[in-house]
């Protein structure tokens, strides 16, 4: 464990950072960034995971094949099980942030305003997941940016975020391509095929420019059909055909 000295010191500084916009561009909803420039063509890929890894050897070896950088936006549990995967997103030299610790549900799905949760549990849920990406060798400095769980929030945990020096992203929506993780069994259930006929739909619509891009490092054991499986490697490359320069936070 950290010395808890220091391990208030480090929150003391990152909590202490203003957020800071990524571009003058960009688009916020409820205070989260949802997509970045959309005059320029470039998308930003991201990832979550919970409880869940089996997708992080096929997506590391397809984002280095395409010489890619990504976000992964890993909950408290998923760095006490998998540190091994946490080491291996950081050698790669990707974006390794917080999902939260417990992956709480911030607010009502009904009622976006309607609190489930107290500043005070939001502030010890993400101290939890800052001293474990301390642990991990994580430079909590440089890793402001966070992904709610859920991808579910409001303007009171923006606020909340903020007041701690941390600043909320989230994907654009739209695409479909969150449905990787769905299973056959629910009503929302996207095969593979269905979610890359529909990002290239989106695409030939209305533009992916600024596009946050989110899929899942790993799934349920009930949905065989893998995004990671292929599907993602020939979705980047087909984007990249068309013209789509892959980024990291306006990099």
């Amino acid at each position: 464990m950290l010395n808890h000295m220091r391990l208030r010191n480090i929150l003391a500084l990152v909590f202490g950072l203003a957020a800071a916009s990524v571009s003058a561009q960009d688009i916020y909803r409820f205070g989260g960034l949802e997509r970045l420039d959309p005059s320029r063509r470039e998308i930003m890929l991201v990832f979550t995971a919970a409880d869940k890894h089996d997708g992080t050897q096929a997506i590391l070896r397809t984002l280095k094949k395409h010489r890619i950088q990504a976000a992964f936006f890993l909950t408290g549990h998923f760095y006490e099980r998998f540190p091994e995967d946490v080491r291996l997103l950081l050698r790669a030299g990707h974006y390794v942030g917080s999902h939260g610790y417990a992956h709480l549900l911030y607010s009502s799905w009904e009622n976006r305003d309607a609190m489930l949760v107290t500043r005070q549990e939001f502030q010890e849920d993400m101290r939890r997941s800052y001293e474990l990406m301390a642990q991990a060798g994580i430079d909590t400095l440089l890793a402001r940016w966070f992904m709610p769980a859920y991808e579910h929030y409001n303007d009171t945990v923006s606020r909340w975020a903020k007041e701690m020096g941390l600043s909320l992203i989230n994907y654009t929506p739209g695409s479909t391509s969150n449905a990787d993780y769905t299973v056959p069994s629910m009503k929302n259930y996207r095969s593979s095929e269905t979610i890359y006929g529909n990002i290239l739909a989106l695409e030939e619509r209305e533009g992916l420019n600024g596009h946050i891009m989110l899929f899942h490092l790993g799934t349920h054991d009930d949905r065989t059909d893998k995004f990671y499986q292929g599907w993602l490697d020939r979705l980047i490359g087909e984007l990249k055909r068309r013209g789509y320069r892959f980024v990291l936070f306006g990099s």
